[in-house]
Parts: C-alpha cells; structure tokens; sequence
C-alpha cells in the first residue's frame, strides 16, 4: 500500500533546513514552534527514519534528514507546478536568456524541458556564449536571463544561486598527474576556472603548461578523453571516462565553483520571474543550510 506525505510538513521541514533553526522556522510558516516540533515528529514516524538528531542544544539534520531535503524540494515544486498548471492564468510572452556552453549541455535540459511543459506559450530564445560575453549582453539589455560563473570578468554582480566542487580531472586510464610538468587543458584567460587553477600550482610551486585551450566546455573535455591533458570541471560535468584527482596525487584542492544568475533591468515581466524561480527551484542548491538549531 502506497504511503502519502504531507506536504505542509515537508515546507516547515525545508523551512528549519533553509533558515538553521526550528524557531525560525515556526516564524516563518506562521505556526508555534511546538507544532513545529510535532510536525518534525509525525514526519520521521511516517518515513520511519530519523531526520534530526540533538548535538548539545541545537539539532542537526541526520544523513537521511540530508536526502529528505532534495526530496522535498522536488515533491514541494512538484505540487506548485500541478496547482499552478491548472488554476493560474496561462502566461504569454518571450524570454532571451543567456548560458556559456559548459552549462548549456548540463543544466539547460533540466531547466528549459520542465519549463517549456509548464509554460508552453513562452517562447525562450537561447545564446550560448562565454560568461564575460553573456554578462556583457544582460548589461547591455540583449539578454534578459543568464547564467554566468562568478568571476569570469563579469561587468554585473549577480546572485549566486549554485554552487559546485571544482575538480581537476583526467582520463580513466591515463596518469598525466604523474609527469614533471601538468600539461592542462583550459579555457581563456577571462575564465576564472583557469585563474583559480593557474593560481592553486603556482601556491604549489608545481610545474605546468598550457597545452590547449579552449572556450568550448566540450572541447575541453574531449581533450581529456583522448589523454592529452588535465582538465578543471564542477563536479556535475564530470562524464563517464574521467576520474578526479585530488591531494593524494600531488595536486593542490580547489575552491568551489559559484554559479550566479543575472538579470536585466528591464526584465520584470511575470515571464521574468517565472523562469527566474524555476532555475531556482531546479538547480539552485545554495540558499538550505544543513543544521538547525533549536
């Protein structure tokens, strides 16, 4: 028999995530914080796992209090879209968002394909370019949307919305770390994915040369498939072939890779903001804070 949860219960649970205390919380979805605390109880009763677990005065989320948070995001957006598909007017209009292509492959699919079913008369026109370019063009009002790394010499400071381990990889089967000089694989000099890694071997004092570079995300990668150098990617561009090398094999960690959104001034249409909360609520992951506090 198929068991249901409740979806006002999964709210306040991402409410305590995304504000670290269950007091906040209780502010927040309008309840007292000891029907907040039932709530949490009668939600772990129902998955039969513990979700909190107390550290001195404060409560933590447990490892399966960490995978109810993605869970709940879905089945929480999930049902706003199905209320919203069949009681909100239907709305019209063109959007021209922005992306470098290192996202288009990875993150386009899952934002413009669920988009596009929810919202099919907005038209969404698409240009890939490099984050310093697609910035340039949300500044000069030829985009309405982007998506941009932080750093990548972007004229507009936008909001970050995403955020990623940043790795360097190589191919499955090749040992490239292991020779006296890296030989690297990377973007432009406006990438700030090749700064932070120029930057982390010259900390190092770890010998290395340039050996092809590239704007194009894919170009990079087939790069590193055919073994002709080492390569830096967030962790969701990782494809099957590669493996990630990390301190265990003489290279230096890397700090994470920040993804913003950014958005003209002239944009503030509903369609603006309707594509602006579903990147959000599909692949922002920066705004839940996994501890709580009492």
């Amino acid at each position: 028999m198929a068991h249901a949860l409740d979806i006002d219960q999964l709210r306040t649970f991402l409410a305590i995530a995304e504000l670290g205390s269950f007091t906040k919380a209780a502010d927040a979805v309008h309840k007292t914080q000891s029907a907040v605390s039932m709530q949490m109880r009668r939600l772990e009763e129902r998955i039969d796992r513990p979700i909190f677990v107390k550290d001195g005065r404060q409560s933590r989320l447990t490892e399966d209090g960490h995978r109810l948070v993605e869970f709940a995001q879905r089945m929480i957006r999930l049902n706003d879209d199905t209320f919203k598909a069949f009681t909100e007017p239907t709305m019209v209009g063109r959007v021209k968002f922005g992306l470098p292509d290192d996202y288009a492959e990875r993150l386009l699919p899952q934002v413009l394909a669920a988009f596009s079913r929810l919202n099919p008369s907005i038209e969404i026109a698409v240009q890939c370019q490099a984050s310093v370019v697609t910035a340039q063009l949300v500044e000069q009002g030829e985009l309405d949307i982007a998506i941009v790394t932080s750093g990548d010499c972007v004229p507009l400071q936008g909001e970050v919305f995403r955020r990623e381990p940043l790795h360097w990889v190589t191919a499955s089967d090749r040992c490239l770390h292991c020779e006296d000089t890296l030989r690297l694989a990377l973007g432009p000099t406006t990438c700030s994915w090749r700064a932070q890694a120029v930057a982390s071997l010259d900390r190092a004092n770890r010998p290395y040369c340039i050996a092809y570079t590239s704007s194009s995300a894919s170009a990079l990668t087939s790069a590193v498939q055919a073994g002709l150098a080492i390569a830096v990617l967030p962790e969701s561009a990782i494809r099957p072939g590669l493996r990630i090398l990390g301190e265990a094999d003489g290279l230096p960690q890397l700090p994470p890779c920040e993804i913003n959104i950014l958005r003209a001034t002239h944009a503030t249409d509903p369609v603006h903001d309707a594509l602006c909360d579903h990147i959000h609520a599909s692949i922002g992951n920066v705004s839940y804070q996994l501890a709580a506090a009492e």
